[in-house]
């Protein structure tokens, strides 16, 4: 039995900014945009080449926006990853070096974390 994580509900304040944040900072498909009713709002962004999604709207979940920490995106390349986001204009925070990956640390505009992970080389034996 295969389990696939393939949507994480995330919190926002604003739907149609983070709509276009996440469009225009991080290049994510906007996948689907669907009103259900006054209540409920369901919008689907997907990294690219990404087999899991993000969904922001209005009524998906009762947490307070901000409140979600530690979103990862996998690269190849933490440099080049790093760079292309601060060229898009991100708050991205230095490459941090651990035994696990190396990562950089951002928050986008309603305080949510995200992490940006390459992992570790495999050692040469």
């Amino acid at each position: 039995m295969d389990w696939k994580l393939e949507l994480v509900a995330v919190r926002v304040t604003d739907v149609d900014r983070a709509k276009a944040f996440h469009k225009d900072k991080f290049d994510f498909d906007a996948d689907d945009d669907h009103m259900v009713s006054e209540a409920l709002r369901f919008v689907r962004l997907t990294p690219p080449g990404s087999g899991c999604s993000i969904a922001i709207g209005k009524g998906l979940t009762k947490a307070e926006p901000g409140s979600v920490e530690g979103l990862q995106l996998v690269v190849s390349d933490i440099v080049a990853a790093r760079a292309e986001l601060a060229g898009r204009g991100l708050d991205v925070g230095d490459i941090e070096d651990y035994p696990w990956g190396r990562f950089a640390f951002f928050a986008v505009p309603d305080g949510n974390r995200w992490a940006v992970r390459e992992l570790p080389r495999p050692r040469a034996s």
